[in-house]
């Protein structure tokens, strides 16, 4: 365990916004953690978990303490159909997808570059390009902050859901994920029927090129958080019935929609698009000029400037389209995680 020298949080979290915590520790094993949250020391105050800050937004100062979450391993079990890949949670998530598709397990290529830790991939059941996290989870493992106990779901007990699990929901602030265990088949096949994947040949592919294709994709679209401060895509896709996406395709036939169950997963990028937003700033903060669906720091954005433009963003697509937008981002004010329609005291999402 590492106390930090800084209070800055600007560091730690991928807007790069400039604001403080009253105390920044580095927790490198599960033990850590359990001194932490049973210390009398630190008892009084707020603790927040923070992995590598990718999916988070201050909207100030923070007052309490921030865990960073450093704990790392991999542990790979070989079975007579797959393999059993156990990861510690504080492991960077694109860096471990590299680390598959170089060690020949595959069914997490889809997954490339998305940013954030090991631990967090469950609680938002990241998905991209037709694959989600619940599509490899074997369990989870977490921490109980009130029995200080481990325990460990398997997939189906985790309620996964479209950018959402139990951890988001009744386990919620409740609990640490300390790793998680992927099931990864040996006999792979290549999923490519979203976008830009579709280009590329069934038979001969392998997952090497379906990662590479990816890695181009996202970085010729995404911008790197080290050098432009971003979350990744702020907004969820929505969801919508039939008869609204009927109505609104008449209206604008060009937007694409794909089945979800019986609705329409709608690209949250394109809404913002084709509102006239990509490009537009509030003071420091702005739409992604390539990718809508991004909000970054142009270099001197204050956590106001982003949740101002966020909340002008939702407000102008659902005057324009009448859908809600959602934000994946977490806001985090006071010492407790926040909406937008708390922020602003709009009508709820």
């Amino acid at each position: 365990m590492k106390i930090l020298p800084t209070k800055n949080l600007k560091p730690y979290n991928s807007f790069s916004l400039n604001e403080d915590a009253d105390l920044i520790i580095e927790a490198e094993s599960t033990q850590d953690l359990v001194y932490i949250w049973s210390c009398e020391e630190y008892s009084n105050l707020t603790k927040l978990p923070l992995g590598r800050g990718s999916n988070t937004l201050f909207c100030g100062a923070f007052p309490g303490v921030v865990i960073l979450n450093r704990i790392l391993g991999k542990q790979v079990i070989e079975l007579d159909d797959s393999y059993l890949i156990t990861v510690s949670s504080g492991e960077d998530w694109p860096d471990f997808v590299e680390w598959c598709v170089e060690n020949n397990y595959y069914g997490v290529e889809n997954l490339a570059m998305i940013p954030g830790c090991v631990g967090s991939s469950p609680i938002q059941n990241i998905g991209a390009y037709g694959v989600e996290l619940k599509d490899v989870c074997d369990s989870v493992e977490y921490l109980d902050l009130t029995t200080l106990k481990l325990n460990t779901l398997k997939s189906e007990e985790c309620f996964f859901g479209y950018r959402d699990s139990i951890f988001k929901q009744k386990l919620k602030d409740n609990v640490i994920i300390t790793s998680v265990t992927l099931r990864l088949n040996k006999q792979w096949k290549p999923l490519l029927s979203y976008g830009p994947l579709a280009c590329l040949d069934k038979i001969d592919t392998k997952a090497k090129d379906v990662y590479k294709k990816i890695c181009e994709i996202r970085s010729k679209k995404l911008p790197d958080p080290n050098i432009l401060g971003n979350a990744g895509s702020f907004f969820k896709n929505p969801i919508i019935s039939n008869k609204q996406y009927t109505d609104l395709i008449s209206l604008y036939p060009n937007m694409p929609a794909y089945s979800f169950g019986d609705a329409k997963k709608i690209a949250a990028g394109w809404l913002i698009d084709n509102a006239g937003l990509k490009g537009f700033n509030i003071n420091g903060a702005g739409v992604h000029k390539e990718q809508a669906l991004v909000l970054v720091n142009n270099g001197n954005a204050t956590s106001s400037d982003v949740l101002e433009l966020a909340n002008y963003v939702k407000a102008k697509v659902f005057d324009m389209y009448q859908i809600e937008l959602e934000h994946e981002v977490r806001f985090y004010f006071e010492a407790k995680e926040t909406f937008l329609s708390e922020l602003f005291n709009e009508r709820s999402c």
